[in-house]
Parts: structure tokens; sequence; C-alpha cells
């Protein structure tokens, strides 16, 4: 169970960290409709993460709920890939890093609709509706900016540049992953990087961006626990201090 558990974290806390980066843009987006729709994309992300880490919660067996979770592990303890917790930047890095994610996030719960455990399946099946639209409206955007003047075409490029090999570890497979597949649980993430690539490679071309070269790629750091950028750190104290300051109060 305990490999179980590390990719049911895994999901939920992609989401929990992405979601909350994402939420920090309500009411600083651009316009009203960004500022509306990026606060919605958080709040999906955040209901995903309530679902994974509920039942992460209930594989571990020790009591703990997905708000504990949340809250009460300290970085080292998270399971998230470092793309999600780099920070926001302008509003063009914002939505080029989400689309990125959105990608993989559609494919590997489509997947996820086939696993072998039902709740998963379950899980993933309601997930990947709302994936879907994130994935119809941030690819949209990178379209229209990429594609746009020349000052957001060359933000958008420079958004590209930074991401792009951050985004290389969602597809990083270790032991959990291998047990995980070989069980029926969970996809192995690289058996979906070719259809990553001709996803993403197509939006890119369509906002007339140019994929870095470099075949650098970040090594699953962060998936692991073993290294976290120092962005998480300072993300966990304003998401979790209030109730690291009252501990065990409740709505």
């Amino acid at each position: 169970m305990e490999a179980k558990f590390e990719a049911l974290l895994r999901l939920g806390d992609n989401a929990l960290i992405l979601g909350h980066r994402v939420s920090e843009w309500c009411g600083h987006a651009p316009v009203l409709e960004e500022d509306i729709a990026l606060a919605n994309t958080a709040l999906d992300l955040l209901g995903q993460t309530n679902l994974w880490l509920e039942y992460a919660g209930e594989v571990e067996g020790k009591g703990r709920s997905a708000d504990d979770l949340a809250f009460l592990r300290d970085a080292w303890d998270f399971r998230n890939v470092l793309l999600v917790e780099l920070p926001n930047g302008d509003f063009g890095q914002t939505i080029l890093r989400q689309f990125l994610f959105d990608a993989f996030n559609l494919l590997n719960l489509r997947a996820l609709t086939g696993s072998s455990d039902p709740r998963i399946a379950e899980i993933a099946e309601k997930a990947a509706k709302e994936a879907a639209y994130h994935v119809d409206r941030s690819s949209g955007t990178v379209i229209g900016l990429g594609d746009g003047t020349d000052e957001s075409h060359r933000r958008m490029q420079d958004a590209l540049n930074l991401l792009y090999p951050y985004a290389m570890e969602l597809f990083i497979t270790d032991e959990v992953d291998a047990e995980m597949a070989k069980a029926g649980v969970i996809p192995s993430p690289d058996t979906l990087k070719a259809e990553y690539d001709a996803l993403v490679n197509g939006v890119i071309a369509e906002a007339t961006l140019e994929k870095p070269e470099a075949h650098f790629g970040h090594r699953g750091a962060g998936k692991t626990g073993k290294m976290h950028t120092e962005h998480l750190g300072h993300l966990l104290t304003q998401m979790q201090w209030l109730q690291r300051a009252y501990p065990g109060n409740a709505w």
C-alpha cells in the first residue's frame, strides 16, 4: 500500500500546489474575465486535490484527513513536480505553465479512468471532464498570446524557454511508477510522452513559438520529495499558516 499512497500524494500534491499558485491571481488578473477564469481553475484543482488526498489518507491508514495532508506536512513530505511550485511570473508565464501541466493532467486522467482501482477510476472520470476544459482554455490563450503582439510573443517565448525543461519531470519514472503500472493502478508516465509531445508541439507551432532545442530536463527531484525549490517553502508558509496557528480548528 505504500506505493499507492505515494502515487496518490503525487496526484493530489500537483493539483494542490498548482491550485494555490493559480489562486494567487485572484483580484490581480489583467482583465475581469481572466480573474474569474483563473479562480475557477484553482477551485477545480483544489476539488481534485481533496478527492486524491482523501483517498491517500484512507490508503495510509493512519487517520489523516485530506486537510491534515495538505496543511500539516512539511516541504520535504510533498510529492509535487517542481513545475507547479514555481512563482507565477507574468500572466503569460502563468498561462504557459498551466498549459504544460493541463496537457499532461488530461492525458494522465484519461488513462486513469481505466485503473484497476475503482476509486481511482471514478475520481479520474470526474476530473478528466474539468481537465479537458482547462486544456482548451489554456491552449487557446497560449496561441492567442504567442501569435499576438511582438511583446506578448516575446514574453511567451521567454516563458517556454524557462518552463519547458521543468515539464520533462512529469515523465520521469521510478519504482513507485513501475509498481503501480504493473498492478494496472496508474500508468507509467513515460507511456504518455508521445501523445503529450504531439499535443504540445501542435499548440506551440500554432502559437508561432519555438520549443527549446536543449534536451535537458529536471530529473524527478520534486515528485520523490528529495529536493524542492525554495519557492515551495514560501508557498506553504502562506497556505498553511492558519491551521498551524490555530491547530484543529474547522469552519
